[in-house]
């Protein structure tokens, strides 16, 4: 690891100065991500600057009943809040979900958000990679792509991201509260990620020096449930091949709301326009699950040895939605 200077920020304002002042800046909380990637040498700041310290770590309900979740909250601490488990259950098991318990103490929810891919060509330095090098080749296309993408990923890039907690946000409407020299700024987390196109060394759309601050969760659609399902390699402690994260409303038999998005299928959290469409006014139907997810994944294009991630995202999508129709007719 290379030597790096350090900075205590107080405030958001300073910290976002300290990150203007010094090119190549890092922003830290948790760690989590960013320290193993200085290990590995993927990533040399010449400076962090700490904003752990900042009060950014409260859960707070606001008067129109949404929830704000600051940056620096512990991943462990959001999934166990009253609010979280009794209104977003989404939310909570998608966090629970994740990493370690050990980790999750460690990890916060800005950290969550900024995580970079896990793909193994992006982690080492010995080889090409487009995401770490610009212009250096994506040997994972024709190499190892077991784990990657078959959703949105171009001739420069088929990387996934790794959280789970985004997913289960994009499929709750969360938005992003960024704070930069310009002032302050909200972003969808549906917009937040990128995909590759010719750009994948740019994973969002966070502007140089912004830092961010919380995340609102918009109160649930009254009557709704929701359900986060992730499929791994193992019981615990391993990142999602596919995930899900699901909300619906079911009345009278009809599907009255609904939301789904997928993990680890594409550059970012994939929410699945194109499969609500199908499901909005129509019979809450095992058919008509099947019809929207397959709706959705007609987009997909499998690599040479990841064709399974579209049926296990079928299967995965497809049983959510019936055990929650089940649940809420």
């Amino acid at each position: 690891m290379k030597p790096f200077a350090y900075v205590k920020a107080a405030t958001p304002d300073e910290a976002v100065r300290a990150c203007a002042a010094r090119p190549g800046a890092r922003y830290l909380a948790g760690g989590t991500n960013l320290v193993d990637l200085m290990k590995l040498g993927v990533e040399s700041p010449e400076v962090l600057i700490d904003v752990s310290g900042l009060r950014l770590d409260g859960v707070d309900e606001l008067p129109d009943g949404s929830l704000t979740i600051g940056a620096t909250a512990r991943n462990s601490e959001v999934a166990a809040h009253p609010l979280v488990r009794g209104r977003y259950p989404a939310l909570s098991q998608a966090l629970l979900s994740g990493a370690s318990g050990q980790l999750r103490n460690a990890a916060t929810t800005a950290g969550n958000l900024l995580q970079r891919t896990r793909c193994t060509y992006f982690q080492d330095t010995a080889k090409p990679c487009n995401k770490r090098l610009p212009g250096s080749g994506c040997p994972a296309i024709d190499g190892a792509h077991r784990e990657l993408a078959v959703l949105g990923h171009s001739v420069h890039c088929v990387a996934t991201h790794p959280s789970d907690m985004a997913v289960a946000l994009a499929a709750l409407d969360a938005t992003v509260l960024l704070h930069g020299p310009d002032g302050e700024r909200t972003v969808p987390v549906t917009d937040f990620h990128r995909l590759p196109g010719d750009r994948p060394e740019r994973d969002t759309v966070i502007r140089p020096d912004e830092l961010i601050t919380a995340v609102r969760v918009p109160p649930a659609p009254e009557g709704s449930v929701s359900r986060y399902r992730k499929a791994r390699e193992r019981a615990s402690y391993a990142f999602a091949l596919v995930s899900a994260a699901v909300v619906l409303d079911v009345r009278n038999g009809v599907v009255h709301h609904a939301a789904l998005a997928f993990g680890q299928l594409a550059h970012r959290p994939w929410r699945a326009r194109a499969a609500e469409e199908v499901l909005l006014g129509a019979p809450a139907h095992p058919d008509t699950f099947t019809r929207a997810v397959d709706t959705e994944l007609a987009a997909a294009r499998p690599l040479r040895d990841n064709g399974f991630k579209v049926t296990l995202a079928r299967n995965l999508a497809v049983g959510l939605l019936a055990e929650l129709a089940a649940e809420n007719a």
